[in-house]
């Protein structure tokens, strides 16, 4: 397998954000998948839908996408058959547990083949998709494409690799050449994006299907580029999932940051995904499909931090686990240097626990990865940095929050919103009740910034009057915001 390239800071939140993304747009759809999407009003992950989900549960899109990740971040090649027997045993221990809405054709395939035991057991899934076909004439669902993005993350540094894995991988289910087809050109795009921050993978991966279907495919993509989401409605074929998402994304303006107005062009994630709900129909996989390449240009910084702090699913997933996948598959199932993600606990970089009131809400303590959040009295925790899987475990999971924002400046795809999403989940945690712990690894930049920013939205304060209270507040502790969150937190106003 080829050598993988090594992702700077930018590139691995756009590669974090795939998986994130697509769960996000799959639990967007899931309350309108098959009725009416709202009409005038931003769709809202409510649940409910054809599972009777719980509010921000994902549904199957997400649930077999997880199964092929769960093989992708141990650094497989997804072409072997061992991996291919492993990722089909993964479908079939999630038809048995896990599987709360299933497509038709995926049922009759699985089902054929329980008690089957691992050894051999994806080139009989392959064959039995074949079987199907040959019966039935029709295997190009969308059920392929919806779970392919996090194959684009394994092979990064190979396309042609990353075409034959994505056709193998589809073929586990869909046997006819487009559901394979339409699997690589998404993976080419997301790809691309991951890479290169740009949407010009779809086009791209034409040159890697086959000469005779590039025109068709051609075809497809000009129409969704000139026709809006909703002239997409009969999506559950490949093609017209493909083109929905393709229009969701392509055809929503991407907005230029006005901070003071609270616009980012990363806004364009979410309203993407609003348009690629709006398609109607199988609204949960159009989203999916979608969200994963808009997670790959975006980052999982551009991924609204309600919608992260919400979403969750089988098996027992949530944001941070799904961000550990996509990073582990993107480095070969190694962690990074330090050996995140998988620690139970980060070091923190300085000794001293840092446990300071903020000087406008005496709920909100900032701290650093020393603080322990339960002797502070926190129920709700902010983070700025990486942490732990047991950092903070004596504060429920669904409390806890983790925002992408390297202490760099350049080193971040989209700082300004992320320092804004930050300030706006502390709000939104207090408004809840909760006193919340507010940190960085050494409270030092972060904290202070996003402090400041809180402060900003609490009591209207000016950006540059917001910074010199968290210095005088701060200064005994090594304050030295960096230059690039001083100078957004005073471009807010």
């Amino acid at each position: 397998m080829s050598t993988r390239p090594r992702l700077s800071a930018v590139q691995s939140d756009r590669a974090a954000g795939v998986l994130l993304s697509a769960t996000c747009g799959d639990a967007l759809g899931v309350p309108y998948e098959f009725a009416s999407p709202p009409a005038g009003q931003a769709p809202v992950m409510s649940g409910g839908g054809l599972g009777d989900y719980a509010p921000g549960e994902y549904s199957d899109d997400t649930q077999m996408a997880v199964c092929i990740a769960e093989v992708a971040a141990t650094g497989a090649d997804l072409r072997t058959p061992e991996a291919l027997d492993r990722i089909a045993a993964n479908f079939l221990r999630w038809r048995t547990e896990g599987a709360t809405d299933i497509g038709i054709q995926t049922r009759r395939v699985l089902d054929g083949l329980k008690g089957h035991g691992q050894a051999g057991l994806g080139d009989a899934m392959t064959q039995a998709a074949r079987a199907l076909h040959e019966e039935t004439g029709k295997s190009a669902g969308n059920g392929s494409l919806m779970r392919t993005g996090i194959v684009a993350l394994a092979y990064l540094g190979d396309p042609e690799a990353m075409a034959e894995a994505a056709r193998a991988v589809s073929e586990l289910t869909h046997h006819d050449p487009l559901a394979g087809d339409g699997c690589v050109l998404w993976c080419a795009a997301v790809r691309r994006a991951v890479l290169d921050g740009t949407f010009d993978g779809l086009r791209e991966g034409l040159e890697l299907i086959p000469h005779e279907r590039r025109a068709q495919w051609t075809t497809w993509i000009d129409e969704a580029e000139q026709h809006p989401p909703a002239q997409f409605p009969n999506n559950g074929f490949v093609a017209t999932a493909l083109q929905a998402a393709w229009s969701a994304i392509s055809r929503t303006p991407v907005p230029r940051n006005d901070l003071p107005a609270g616009v980012f062009a990363c806004d364009h994630l979410r309203d993407a995904l609003y348009a690629a709900v709006g398609a109607g129909n199988d609204t949960d996989t159009v989203a999916a499909i979608a969200g994963a390449l808009l997670g790959a240009r975006w980052g999982t910084s551009g991924v609204p931090l309600d919608w992260q702090r919400a979403v969750r699913g089988w098996p027992d997933q949530r944001t941070p686990d799904l961000i550990a996948l996509c990073l582990l598959t993107a480095g070969a199932g190694r962690p990074d240097r330090v050996g995140w993600p998988g620690l139970d606990r980060m070091e923190a970089p300085i000794p001293h626990a840092l446990l300071v009131t903020h000087p406008e809400d005496d709920g909100v303590i900032l701290g650093n990865l020393v603080t322990d959040a339960v002797e502070a009295g926190a129920t709700a925790v902010v983070s700025l940095c990486r942490v732990g899987r047991a950092q903070f475990a004596g504060v429920p999971a669904e409390n806890q929050v983790q925002v992408w924002l390297v202490d760099q400046p350049g080193a971040n795809a989209n700082t300004a919103y992320a320092l804004d999403q930050a300030a706006r989940m502390v709000a939104t945690l207090r408004d809840e009740g909760h006193r919340v712990l507010l940190h960085c690894a050494a409270g030092q930049s972060r904290t202070p910034a996003a402090g400041a920013r809180y402060a900003m939205l609490r009591s209207g304060r000016g950006g540059q009057e917001a910074l010199d209270e968290m210095r005088t507040l701060l200064d005994n502790h090594g304050f030295y915001v960096n230059s690039e969150l001083r100078r957004i937190v005073t471009d807010f106003g």
